[in-house]
């Protein structure tokens, strides 16, 4: 669901350090979406939004070039395009997967299993293939016949009804919809008497939360950190800016952010997800759904769902990243319980300091990066939806933190060599 530049700054030995990522300017990703929006709504939503911004996701063509095109719009599909050129197209919008596929990589819903394969791919749903728990039900690892790993969502049986049934719905259609590389893939469903099944992409590296938790035991260090962040803000503005039926996500939280092997994030889970309204409404009235800690105050007084209750769970997810805690920490002192108004009461009174991971080495570059996230926390926290910044704002702040962070810590670690170096010579003399 990644910088050429060499990744610097004082490491803890046990930090878990991110691959190098290809650096991404996310005012060119974004900057002619709602051109793209207004000039192409007849067309494929998939080609459309994925050829608006998913040639920035594609890796550089080599590792020391930085990739930063502008968006082109001028050569996005019209409607008089032939069949090859469709083609061309659909090749082009599986740039966003290019890091991770291959050319036998399945199609967003093209697979088709049976029940009798689906009870062999999971050992007739073992226990010890459990994952989890999805939006609306057990996730399992599968292993194809072909020795493809795959996650399989079931439904369970015994509470299976209407409001399952439902999300079962918007799950299917959500999925089928999106292709974007920091969102899990989608491969098919299947119905079948009372079992509701969908197959997706098997991420294998766990939950972030889990990483957070260091239960697979090694810590994130900061600029990991900030990488997933910025995955995570470039997936859910894919979602909002998606053609003319915008994704609201509702349940963004660090369960739903499974990390690959080279800690590339993927949100997951779209049982709750929800087409926002049209483009002359500003909100969906729906039933409240989604997880305590993440939730928008003013979607549970209103009912009203707009793409700004994301941004609110977004800021939630931020202070977890630089705090560590759980979004509700039931043992802690009352003061301390709801971690979110914990964190924004000690920035604003100038002791952001005292949030951090304690995990985390203070360096004067994290210090920085520390104070310039949890002023983003503190807007996307914002008590109405108005107050608060886009997710497209959100992601080029977080690109913007990141450049400075390394910057800074580039300048740290030189600086921590050439006292080394000289303190080295003052011995020898």
């Amino acid at each position: 669901m990644r910088s050429p530049m060499a990744r610097s700054g004082s490491r803890s030995s046990a930090g878990r350090k991110t691959p190098e990522r290809p650096d991404m300017s996310p005012i060119s990703v974004y900057s002619d979406a709602s051109t793209v929006r207004r000039t192409y709504s007849g067309l494929n939503p998939v080609k459309i939004a994925a050829r608006a911004i998913g040639s920035c996701f594609a890796p550089p063509e080599t590792t020391s070039s930085k990739f930063d095109r502008d968006l082109d719009v001028s050569k996005a599909p019209s409607v008089s395009s032939s069949a090859s050129d469709s083609s061309k197209s659909r090749r082009s919008s599986r740039g966003i997967y290019s890091a991770s596929s291959n050319s036998s990589e399945v199609e967003p819903g093209g697979m088709k299993l049976t029940m009798g394969q689906i009870n062999k791919a999971t050992r007739n749903f073992s226990p010890s293939f459990k994952l989890g728990q999805g939006g609306f039900g057990t996730v399992y690892k599968g292993r194809l016949e072909d020795g493809k790993l795959v996650a399989i969502k079931r439904a369970k049986k015994t509470v299976y009804d209407k409001h399952l049934g439902v999300e079962f719905q918007s799950e299917i259609r959500t999925l089928a919809r999106v292709e974007h590389l920091n969102l899990v893939r989608f491969y098919g469903y299947l119905e079948h008497g009372d079992e509701r099944i969908v197959i997706v992409e098997y991420v294998p590296n766990g939950t972030l939360r889990e990483h957070l938790d260091c239960l697979h035991g090694t810590v994130l260090d900061l600029a990991a950190r900030l990488d997933i962040a910025i995955d995570v803000a470039h997936a859910v503005t894919y979602l909002h800016m998606y053609t003319d039926h915008p994704i609201i996500h509702r349940d963004i939280k660090s369960s739903n952010i499974l990390l690959t092997e080279n800690l590339r994030a993927k949100v997951a889970d779209f049982g709750f997800a929800r087409l926002a309204a049209d483009t002359d409404a500003t909100h969906v009235s729906t039933q409240v759904k989604g997880t305590a800690g993440y939730l928008d105050p003013e979607y549970l007084k209103t009912y009203q769902l707009t793409e700004k209750s994301d941004v609110y769970s977004f800021g939630v997810l931020l202070v977890e990243l630089m705090t560590g805690r759980r979004p509700i920490e039931p043992r802690k002192e009352i003061k301390e319980r709801i971690t979110a108004r914990w964190a924004m009461k000690k920035f604003t009174e100038g002791d952001a300091l005292q949030t951090l991971d304690p995990r985390l080495p203070p360096t004067s570059a994290t210090n920085l990066a520390l104070e310039k996230v949890l002023e983003l926390a503190l807007q996307c926290l914002g008590p109405t939806r108005q107050s608060r910044p886009t997710m497209r704002r959100c992601a080029e702040i977080l690109w913007g933190i990141r450049k400075d962070y390394r910057e800074l810590a580039a300048s740290d670690l030189r600086s921590q060599s050439s006292h080394s170096q000289r303190s080295s010579s003052v011995r020898e003399e």
